[in-house]
């Protein structure tokens, strides 16, 4: 800390750092944990496969790192600098921690300086062999750190309003003193800035006066938390600032209970889905490329796996799925998290008869309504 502040400032320069990191982190954390929920699908020439891929974005993109601790570090690259760079060495993907970018109007972006962890690579990466991923026009960050300045205000002076309402006050009578006698003023310095300090601030303790000095205390008995909760609110403002400007419900970073659902549906259609197609097409474009796309070779960021799935809730959703021929038994299995089950039946497309349309029924066997319709 600079030696030029006081102690209480420094204090209060502490507090400010530890709400505003508090509040960014808890976004970003969250945001970063539904993106490691998601399955990153790989898909050549029009059908679902899991191959060296599929294992690179789900399991392990480096020696160094799993899935999950990769994509936590690309997400909090992004938010807090508003850009991220992964570069591919050996076949194994990394997160830059530095770089600089060079843009050039008709010709690929060029990056140098690139670093990862402690090694810096000597040599410049061209914007075609790189996955570059940029959040925003405009650093949010940078905007939101505006906001909290001016909030900074209000919630130092909340801060004094409740360390006031928690001190001690007095009246300190003194007798006439004579004004040349130096000992009888050092002792009322010493008294004053010295005894009374450690009177106040000892949760218990005694204070001796000296002969004609009389302390009369002021404070009132009675304390009202009305200035604790003044510090929550400005806090909760902030932390909805920074929600606001992260595209999350303000009622998810405070960890509200009520309309939690509905908030949640937010986050993912909001601020979740635009996240993964940016990087989804990115890593589309320079992976798989114009070739790859035309012959149906692509990455798809499935985010149905954010949400719990709670199997009793939605039984009956799952009879009419599988009963109307949408989905077969396997697609239900794989969306609930359950592994698939090796039989041809079970990824054959039924349709029960009540779905079924005439010309189907013309060609089903007898039975009731819900015996599956012929193929």
């Amino acid at each position: 800390m600079n030696e030029a502040y006081t102690p209480e400032e420094q204090e209060q320069a502490v507090l400010d750092y530890c709400i505003r990191d508090m509040c960014l982190w808890s976004a970003i954390n969250m945001i970063a944990s539904l993106i490691s929920k998601c399955e990153f699908r790989t898909f050549l020439d029009g059908k679902e496969v899991k191959d060296a891929e599929y294992y690179l974005w789900n399991v392990e993109p480096n020696q160094n790192q799993n899935s999950t601790q990769f994509l936590r570090k690309l997400i909090s690259r992004l938010y807090t600098r508003n850009e991220a760079l992964v570069i591919e060495v050996n076949g194994q993907l990394y997160v830059a921690d530095d770089f600089q970018k060079t843009p050039y109007a008709l010709y690929d972006y060029q990056f140098s300086g690139v670093t990862v962890d402690q090694f810096t690579f000597g040599k410049i990466f061209s914007m075609r062999d790189v996955l570059y991923f940029q959040l925003n026009d405009r650093n949010m960050r940078a905007v939101g750190d505006g906001v909290y300045d001016s909030y900074n205000k209000l919630l130092k002076y909340a801060t004094t309003q409740y360390q006031r309402a928690r001190g001690s006050r007095g009246v300190l009578k003194l007798p006439s003193m004579n004004r040349g006698n130096t000992e009888e003023k050092a002792a009322l310095d010493d008294l004053l800035n010295n005894r009374f300090r450690r009177f106040f601030t000892a949760n218990n303790a005694v204070l001796p006066l000296p002969n004609g000095y009389t302390y009369e205390d002021t404070s009132s008995k009675t304390y009202s938390n009305e200035t604790t909760r003044d510090v929550r609110a400005i806090i909760d403002d902030i932390s909805d600032f920074t929600a606001r400007g992260m595209g999350i419900p303000a009622a998810i970073l405070r960890g509200t209970v009520e309309g939690t659902k509905d908030a949640m549906n937010t986050l993912l259609t909001v601020t979740i889905d635009p996240l993964t197609d940016m990087l989804q097409e990115e890593i589309n474009r320079k992976r798989n490329g114009l070739a790859g796309f035309l012959k149906g070779s692509y990455l798809q960021i499935d985010t149905k796996t954010i949400q719990h799935i709670d199997l009793l809730t939605v039984a009956t959703a799952i009879d009419k799925l599988i009963g109307s021929g949408a989905f077969c038994v396997n697609d239900i299995r794989k969306a609930c998290g359950e592994s698939v089950i090796d039989e041809p039946w079970a990824w054959q497309h039924v349709m029960t008869k009540n779905y079924a349309m005439t010309g189907q029924l013309n060609n089903t066997m007898e039975g009731n309504s819900d015996e599956p319709a012929a193929q």
